[in-house]
């Protein structure tokens, strides 16, 4: 969600991140629970953590990002503009403008651009990110992600998901492992900004970047429709993008239970992950 409503607190990030640089037309968007973003169209993006995780996060996010940026990628990075900055209690960091804009769902992505992007992630060199990737499953409880699903998410679930919920969970566990590679994490949306002649231009917000197996993103990239999908991946890959999509409803509740919440906030994301069960278990399998 995006306003125009720009807060004492982070006016004053911007200016340390930016000094001078003029705010007229700035907006703000939040960035999942974990930042605001301020927008400078053709400018920058100024990303400011919300949570003291994010803040935590934010030396090496940001070391990633220039770090990606320095490759040759067949798409635009966000790289740092500042340095890390500190203002009014609040930390952030300005990162470049990056052009293009998201498809809206099951819009976009023709299959030879998601190709094309996951053969260039596949093609990174890991050991160029020593030390500034996440770990997997970073989202959902990192190394505790199975435990967290099968032991703290399943039994939140009403019982006639448990079994179903289950299932998909032990379905991910009994994947054959492959050769961890690159992985954003977060390959959909607002991550991936398209040029208006459907050409790749940017992915942003890395803050999820693991090594980890390919098919993840694969599965991140069904936002443009699993046809799309099945046309720019192998027949394993597919398999295995379908089987990590199934387990995404599940992460949201995992995700919450990470960040601590309760009550009626907890609630509310059991009922989202519910509806995210019930629309996934309705759609054909891509294979």
């Amino acid at each position: 969600m995006a306003t125009d409503r720009l807060s004492e607190e982070l006016r004053a990030v911007v200016e340390a991140a930016l000094p001078g640089e003029r705010l007229d037309g700035a907006r703000v968007e939040r960035s999942g629970g974990s930042h605001d973003v301020v927008l400078l169209p053709g400018v920058a993006a100024v990303r400011v953590a919300r949570t003291a995780t994010a803040r935590a996060e934010l030396p090496r996010t940001v070391e990633l990002h220039g770090r990606l940026a320095a490759l040759d990628l067949p798409f635009a990075v966000p790289r740092p503009l500042s340095a890390l900055v500190e203002a009014e209690g609040r930390a952030g960091v300005a990162l470049t403008w990056l052009d293009g804009a998201p498809t809206t769902r099951g819009e976009g992505g023709e299959p030879a651009q998601l190709a094309a992007l996951l053969d260039a992630l596949r093609g990174v060199d890991l050991r160029d990110l020593d030390g500034l990737l996440g770990a997997p499953h970073q989202y959902a409880g990192g190394e505790r992600w199975s435990e967290l699903l099968l032991e703290e998410v399943v039994p939140r679930l009403p019982q006639a998901w448990q079994v179903e919920a289950r299932r998909r969970v032990v379905a991910a566990l009994e994947l054959e492992p492959v050769d961890p590679s690159l992985v954003h994490g977060d390959l959909a949306g607002a991550n991936v900004h398209w040029g208006p002649d459907g050409r790749l231009l940017g992915v942003l917000d890395w803050d999820l970047a693991q090594p980890f197996d390919p098919a993840l993103d694969a599965a991140c990239l069904s936002w443009h429709g699993w046809d799309k999908v099945r046309a720019a991946v192998d027949g394993a890959t597919l398999r295995r993008a379908w089987t990590w999509y199934r387990t995404f409803a599940l992460e949201v509740l995992a995700h919450a239970l990470v960040n601590g919440e309760s009550g009626e906030a907890l609630d509310r994301r059991t009922a989202t992950t519910v509806a995210a069960l019930e629309r996934s278990a309705a759609r054909p399998r891509p294979f």
